[in-house]
């Protein structure tokens, strides 16, 4: 699973709160990302595909549109640009989807935790906000997957405080509510601190409810260490101005997916979109153009869970 107020641009799309006062100047694997995003780079114009279109349902056929729900705090998948656009690999996969179906994509803001909610309730038609595939969500919506993504831990650069990344027993650990992370804290991290006779994470975690916060938080000293997906701690690295690092190595690679609705006679059509755009090419221009191409899968399926 995963999850992510906004001040000068210092930290690409507001990594950095501005109540910090600080003295700012500033199946694959996902390891490091592969290079520097280029937000401003081009990918080839998407036309319809009509044997996909045609596996299009009529109700959503008619409304010409993709509603897609996306938390707007998790850069370089979904954030926002200087002017509020929300941007990022996740919308320009979105955008691609829609067109190879001959539809457009309207991607909406949403807290992380609220989206699959708004699957359930018909609010979204899609969820794409860097889902990890797993069981759990497999039982309420449907995955069709697009990414492979690990976690990571990232500290102050120099790692003062020699924060070890397999044994967080007992250190102030900020994550995103609702992540992966956040339930590996509790499923995985806390017991197994337990059973060593430690500490668990402070807290189960300093869990907030936007990845800003949660890069913020390290940065300004609040928290000794912070969880997240890989590829976004990449990039919290890259846009830090030199104030964090990575420490050890991505860990729990998993694909993400599309979200929809349980049952949704939508997945076919969203499923062969993806694979068509992986096919054709798009699909590494769009992850070559946020530098996440590391991440690329071959084959999507629906609910791949591993």
């Amino acid at each position: 699973m995963t999850t992510r107020t906004r001040r000068n641009r210092l930290f690409a799309a507001g990594l950095v709160a501005a109540s910090v006062s600080l003295a700012l100047t500033g199946c694959s694997s996902t390891s490091e990302s592969s290079g520097a995003p280029n937000a401003s780079a081009t990918v080839n114009e998407v036309k319809a595909d009509p044997k996909l279109a045609a596996l299009v349902p009529d109700d959503v056929k008619s409304a010409g549109k993709l509603v897609v729900g996306a938390d707007a705090s998790y850069a370089p998948d979904e954030f926002k640009d200087d002017s509020g656009k929300v941007i990022g690999l996740d919308v320009d996969l979105a955008n691609a989807i829609a067109a190879k179906l001959g539809l457009k994509a309207e991607v909406q803001d949403s807290g992380f935790t609220a989206i699959i909610p708004g699957i359930q309730s018909n609010k979204f038609q899609l969820g794409m906000s860097s889902f990890t595939d797993n069981k759990e969500r497999e039982q309420i919506v449907d995955m069709v997957t697009y990414f492979n993504s690990g976690s990571a831990v990232a500290v102050k650069k120099g790692n003062p405080e020699k924060i070890d990344p397999k044994d967080l027993c007992g250190k102030k650990v900020a994550v995103q509510t609702g992540t992966t992370q956040a339930d590996e804290i509790k499923d995985t991290r806390d017991p197994d601190c337990a059973k060593a006779g430690k500490p668990g994470i402070q807290n189960g975690g300093d869990k907030f409810d936007l990845q800003t916060d949660v890069t913020n938080a390290v940065v300004s000293g609040r928290d000794q260490a912070m969880m997240a997906d890989s590829q976004v701690v990449d990039y919290a690295v890259k846009q830090s101005g030199g104030q964090l690092e990575k420490v050890g190595e991505t860990y729990g690679v998993a694909p993400y997916g599309v979200a929809l609705a349980k049952g949704s006679k939508l997945a076919p059509a969203i499923q062969g979109a993806v694979q068509s755009l992986i096919d054709d090419g798009t699909y590494k221009q769009i992850l070559t153009k946020w530098g996440v191409e590391a991440g690329a899968i071959d084959k999507s399926v629906i609910n791949g869970a591993n």
